[in-house]
């Protein structure tokens, strides 16, 4: 019998071989961890549906910050819940906001973390909607271009606390205009701004919603986030973001979107892509695994390790202290 002269199989014969031409390699520095802040004091709750995760009150940032930097993560997003909400979600820009207090907090404790501000209202608001509502007849609309003002000066406030990327999530029309604005004014000229700039109404987020006890008390996101079926809007997104002066681009969902992470990655190579592996994409992988129907490790790897092959640049992800562990243990 007559063998081809290229046996690729030749390049899978041992581990160390597949490691040397491993095309896509997961590493710690890709990694960026999600947390959620609480007003409060001793308070570490779990969330029920994203087991490993927790809702913390400032002072438990002593124990959870060190316990991060140990494992050499260097990035996290920050998200907050106040101790009282409103319609205009004021707490939010604040300068004894929740996250302008938590900031100075974990940078004393680790001056070296990159800390990333999420910068919206639904988990500040009374009605969980991403700004301020209107009311036309007997429907509320949620105003865009009011609701950039108040995003501006909660994006101001947290520069002034210390953050170090400001990432709006609303998907609201001139929000990285006029982000890059009032930071510029502001004197913070310095301050990268990660849009959300491909955010699905997806279903995926309800875990997150109770984690940051953000969910529309009535209707839904629809209108300003983008519709699942749509790929070619995608890049429109991300053309008008870059244009109003995105440092950073991000898609979220991940996992579910991993075309949609390619397609952006490959129109705009040279700008820096995250993807946000969402609160649902990991409870269903723990969830199964809870069941054992599913080897997690194994799993939640070949998913994140997926997201890069994709083309993300970094992934914000609830895995990242596992996956950090993980790594380590190789």
């Amino acid at each position: 019998m007559t063998y081809p002269n290229t046996r690729l199989r030749r390049l899978r014969q041992t581990e160390a071989i597949r490691n040397l031409v491993k095309e896509t390699k997961l590493d710690v520095n890709n990694l960026v961890m999600p947390l959620f802040i609480k007003h409060g004091s001793g308070i570490k709750n779990p969330i029920p549906s994203m087991p490993g995760q927790f809702q913390l009150s400032i002072d438990q940032l002593e124990t959870e910050i060190p316990t991060i930097t140990a494992l050499n993560i260097k990035n996290i997003l920050l998200f907050g819940i106040p101790e009282h909400k409103d319609a205009l979600g004021q707490d939010s820009y604040a300068d004894n906001g929740i996250i302008q207090r938590a900031i100075p907090v974990i940078k004393k404790i680790a001056p070296h973390l990159l800390i990333t501000s999420d910068i919206c209202f639904c988990e500040y608001t009374d009605h969980g909607h991403c700004g301020i509502l209107t009311k036309q007849g007997n429907e509320y609309h949620l105003d865009n271009d009011k609701t950039l003002e108040l995003l501006v000066k909660q994006a101001v406030s947290h520069a002034k606390a210390g953050t170090d990327i400001i990432a709006p999530s609303g998907m609201l029309d001139g929000m990285v205009q006029a982000i890059r604005k009032g930071l510029d004014d502001a004197g913070f000229h310095h301050l990268p701004i990660m849009s959300y700039s491909v955010k699905y109404s997806s279903a995926l987020y309800g875990p997150f919603r109770q984690a940051a006890e953000g969910a529309p008390q009535f209707g839904d996101r629809s209108t300003h986030m983008m519709d699942i079926a749509n790929g070619s809007e995608a890049i429109r997104e991300c053309a008008l973001d870059i244009a109003e002066g995105a440092d950073m681009l991000m898609v979220k969902p991940a996992h579910a979107y991993l075309d949609i992470i390619s397609r952006v990655k490959q129109t705009y190579p040279e700008l820096p892509l995250g993807a946000y592996h969402t609160s649902g994409e990991f409870a269903m992988i723990k969830a199964a695994a809870q069941n054992g129907w599913i080897d997690e490790r194994k799993v939640a790897m070949e998913i994140l390790t997926s997201i890069r092959r994709a083309g993300a640049d970094f992934i914000i992800t609830y895995y990242a202290k596992e996956v950090a562990e993980w790594l380590e243990s190789e």
